[in-house]
């Protein structure tokens, strides 16, 4: 019982510093990643699909994101996508084959981005903390109705809070490799 708790804690833990990876990969630093381009989503004949879906995309160098449409109809709209995103990258058509420049970040710029990302990390933590919060009601409600001892209870909450403890310091490294990410220049 109490270890099912736990192993429910720490498998939802494990999911929420995952999508902390995931947010914090979409905030851009100067350098160009294929993965910038995951959440654009282009109309393809009435769907919303997204960008690697539709189009090879590779890194022509460290600063251009080259997308080659499967289908050159679709130049157009790729680029016309990529633009209206809020990533705030202007794509320019050669051909079938876009190329996207990622411009340089401004010291406000990279301030601004900071505070995005330890708002992420903030929002995370909380996440952790709700997660604990639970598996320490899940706890008390079995103390409750006798189904464990206070020992038990005191136990589970003691590895809860250690599980915690190690997630919330797993996404405080995650922030401080990022802030340092953008920091550089």
């Amino acid at each position: 019982m109490l270890k099912e708790i736990q192993n429910t804690a720490e498998e939802k833990m494990k999911k929420s510093v995952e999508a902390l990876k995931t947010n914090l990969a979409k905030v851009r630093t100067g350098r160009a990643h294929t993965g910038l381009l995951d959440q654009v989503k282009v109309d393809y004949y009435g769907s919303d699909v997204p960008v690697s879906q539709i189009a090879n995309v590779t890194l022509l160098d460290a600063r251009t994101i080259s997308v080659k449409p499967y289908e050159s109809n679709m130049a157009g709209a790729i680029e016309k996508a990529i633009r209206d995103s809020d990533l705030g990258l202007n794509p320019s058509a050669m051909g079938d084959l876009i190329r996207v420049p990622m411009p340089m970040l401004t010291e406000e710029r990279r301030k601004d981005l900071i505070k995005v990302v330890r708002h992420e990390t903030e929002e995370a933590r909380v996440a952790v903390r709700n997660i604990r919060r639970d598996a320490n009601t899940e706890l008390k409600n079995l103390l409750k109705d006798k189904e464990i001892s206070e020992d038990d209870n005191r136990r589970g909450e003691d590895a809860i809070q250690k599980l915690t403890d190690k997630y919330i310091a797993e996404m405080d490294k995650i922030l401080e490799a990022k802030e340092k990410d953008l920091m550089e220049v």
